[in-house]
């Protein structure tokens, strides 16, 4: 039986679950304020050639840099420790995200957004070989993963009620720059301040005892990109990189659409841009506490499913159902439709984020753990998993028909179906881990 939390074990879930709720935060500030960005800084409106161009780059570049910088990371976890990298890539975001609230122009945007993404790209990776190496009993390994990993999910809701806040408070705050409304600049900067508890305290937390031990007993063998894809390592890193990616590709190519689809409800066709704001704010509420659901759900049911497998089919298979359907119900939708339909398609969809948390510290050794992690989250989630928000709106979406709203829902429940069916076929060749240790 593992032994109770001591009290900087304590301090290191609470640490690790805040960092997790804020990478979630400062990710899903986009979709909420990607519109009114666009139109300050370019004069962009929605439907026009022009918007849907920067809508896809804003959700793919910055991926694509945290994909590449995130697998750098993730060697660097390996070479140099995971407390240290820890630390740094929290810096990294916090500025970078306040940087990019006083942006003037779409490249200085877009530029703090990849730092932003590049960021939270390394602090995954991290954040979950140090736990995973902290927790050695399996049981208490799999729970603190699962439960902490649940904070991602809350801070989707976090940024969902902020925006909501800001949105409400706009009439009386200040003007940035002279702007006519400055919603999306204090949603920014919003993400800043969480980040201060994290910069004063992670410093002071122990690193990784294992990754610590081997290094000073000097058996700590140095980290490699070929290594990880070794006979008996090739097949783990193809199948999980090509999952990931199916799975962040059901997120952005289909779910982070939802706020821009809500606008073009048949209810909401004479509301001004506040009661647009609330409305996508509220259905993307519920998307968050389906999410958290999801990941509470799969910490519970973690050490009671053997099978890693079947685990992930608890929640792939209904979703390979549900999400499609979602958005091309959304073509005809309401608030209060749309509101229950996210809950269970964020439950199914952001669960399968938490499993692979869980799934990759068991695939891969000690001194392949961060590049291993990093190649699947990064290469497979970041950049080949996010292609998919641009895919959507700039290829499928043109060739839908119907207002602009509408022909994105039909788009997104292609996307949604076709992420869906590839990943469940892939399921099917996920290696089962040897054993609940983790390996050496």
């Amino acid at each position: 039986m593992p032994s109770r939390l001591t009290p900087v074990q304590w301090l290191i879930c609470i640490i690790a679950a805040i960092g997790f709720a804020f990478d979630i935060y400062e990710l899903l500030m986009l979709p909420l304020i990607v519109a009114d960005a666009l139109n300050e800084l370019g004069g962009l409106r929605p439907g026009s050639p022009e918007y849907q161009q920067w809508v896809g780059l804003l959700f793919w570049i910055p991926a694509i840099a945290g994909g590449i910088f995130g697998l750098l990371g993730g060697y660097l976890t390996d070479l140099f420790g995971r407390r240290r990298v820890l630390v740094w890539s929290i810096l990294l975001y916090a500025f970078s995200v306040l940087a990019a609230a006083f942006s003037t122009t779409l490249w200085q945007f877009l530029l703090f957004r990849s730092t932003t993404f590049i960021g939270f790209s390394v602090e995954f990776v991290a954040a979950v070989a140090w736990l995973a190496e902290i927790f050695t009993h399996p049981k208490q390994r799999e729970r603190v993963l699962g439960y902490t990993q649940a904070f991602s999910s809350l801070g989707g809701i976090m940024v969902a009620q902020a925006y909501l806040l800001i949105n409400r408070l706009s009439p009386s705050l200040p003007a940035i720059y002279g702007g006519p409304d400055d919603v999306w600049r204090y949603t920014l900067m919003s993400g800043f301040f969480p980040a201060l508890p994290l910069l004063v305290i992670r410093p002071f937390l122990p690193e990784s005892p294992v990754w610590d031990e081997k290094r000073k007993a000097g058996t700590l063998q140095r980290p490699s990109l070929a290594a990880i894809f070794s006979p008996a390592l090739r097949r783990t890193t193809i199948i999980t990189t090509l999952m990931f990616a199916m799975a962040y590709g059901a997120a952005f190519g289909a779910i982070q659409h939802m706020p821009r689809i809500v606008p073009g409800f048949a209810e909401l066709a004479s509301a001004e841009a506040p009661a647009l704001r609330a409305a996508a704010g509220a259905v993307q509420s519920w998307q968050e506490i389906g999410g958290l659901t999801g990941r509470v759900l799969l910490a519970m049911l973690v050490v009671a499913i053997v099978s890693r497998r079947r685990l992930l089919w608890t929640f792939q298979i209904p979703g390979l159902f549900v999400v499609p359907l979602t958005f091309w119900m959304a073509q005809t939708g309401t608030v209060a439709s749309m509101s229950w339909m996210m809950f269970f398609a964020g439950l199914f969809t952001v669960a399968q984020f938490s499993f692979w948390g869980n799934y990759l510290p068991r695939a891969f050794p000690t001194h392949l753990r961060g590049t291993g992690e990093g190649f699947a989250a990064n290469i497979g989630g970041r950049m080949l998993g996010t292609s998919f928000a641009f895919i959507t709106p700039a290829i499928v979406q043109p060739l839908m028909s119907g207002p602009p709203p509408v022909a994105l829902a039909k788009a997104a429940a292609l996307v949604a179906a076709f992420v869906y069916v590839c990943g469940f076929l892939l399921s099917f060749k996920l290696p089962e881990p040897k054993g609940e240790a983790l390996p050496d």
